[in-house]
């Protein structure tokens, strides 16, 4: 069963207004900069992979109440919202994209859960494949401490590290607020009004937007660490991402966010996949979400293109 597949298409301002609202300042994205990276493959900017997933909860929303499948969340509990995808191909400016949804799973046992696949194209190239899973526990970091620290974020700067030890969690410091969940919203093809109207009292931010500030998080690391982003360009190769939708639904305006990062113990070797773990505390170091990262350098993506032809 095919669904959602009409055709949408994102231009150059709606990856600026994206890229603006979670302050992602990737060469990639950017019009006047891109040419800047040694050997660009994608000649031109691309789309922002947040923007893309947030695109895919907007049509995975619409198809839960096309189905009526929200009752079998609240009555199951399924109070996490899992995003696993991996990246495929860029989406530029000008292309047509298409968001497939599969027919949803069902698991009614002592693990409920409910699920579908889920495939983004753009000019019919596979770009983005993965899935979309409600579930009562996080399908990712379910074991973290993270959710167990009782230390004071407050006290520690921007763009600090969370002690001098090897391996230690990177922290960014960022401000929720409903102008850039809206244009971020507006970025990712994706009626505002379904969450913030002010005329209808509603205020509810969606669930990736928080999400997406792990790149600026990632890219201010990489400022403090001194990489060349020119030289040595990173992206994405896949997310996984898992989200406390009761921690979701109390977020407000001005509620400060806690990403914190580190690079994964078992990866090592700096030339190839890079893979960080990434959390998001809000009040009371409440673990809003839990994100696996891996990125690739664009070197990977060269060879593998000049190996093709």
């Amino acid at each position: 069963m095919l669904v959602h597949l009409s055709k949408e298409q994102f231009s150059q301002i709606h990856i600026d207004v994206a890229r603006n609202a979670t302050d992602d300042f990737n060469l990639f994205h950017d019009a006047q900069r891109w040419h800047k990276i040694v050997q660009n493959p994608f000649q031109g900017p691309i789309v922002l992979g947040f923007q893309i997933e947030s695109l895919i909860e907007h049509k995975i929303q619409r198809h839960r109440q096309h189905h009526k499948e929200e009752n079998f969340i609240l009555e199951n509990k399924l109070n996490f919202s899992n995003y696993q995808f991996s990246f495929a191909n860029a989406i530029k400016p000008g292309q047509a994209v298409t968001v497939d949804i599969k027919k949803t799973l069902f698991t009614d046992n002592e693990n409920p859960a409910m699920s579908n696949r889920i495939s983004v194209k753009a000019d019919g190239r596979l770009s983005l494949i993965g899935f979309k899973k409600e579930t009562q526990r996080p399908l990712f970091l379910n074991e973290t401490k993270i959710a167990q620290m009782k230390e004071n974020l407050n006290v520690y700067p921007d763009r600090s590290f969370l002690g001098q030890e090897q391996g230690s969690y990177f922290l960014k410091r960022k401000y929720l607020n409903i102008s850039n969940a809206k244009n971020f919203l507006c970025g990712s093809l994706v009626d505002q009004r379904l969450f913030f109207d002010e005329l209808a009292g509603q205020y509810h931010f969606p669930e990736i937007f928080p999400c997406a500030f792990i790149s600026c998080a990632l890219l201010e690391k990489s400022l403090v660490k001194q990489l060349d982003f020119e030289k040595f360009p990173m992206v994405y190769s896949s997310h996984k991402i898992s989200i406390d939708r009761h921690c979701q639904s109390q977020l407000k305006s001005n509620d400060v966010l806690h990403i914190l990062i580190k690079k994964q113990e078992n990866d090592t070797i700096p030339d190839t996949t890079q893979s960080y773990e990434c959390y998001g505390l809000i009040k009371q170091n409440r673990v809003l979400f839990r994100a696996i990262v891996e990125l690739i350098p664009l070197a990977d993506i060269i060879k593998k293109i000049a190996g093709k032809n």
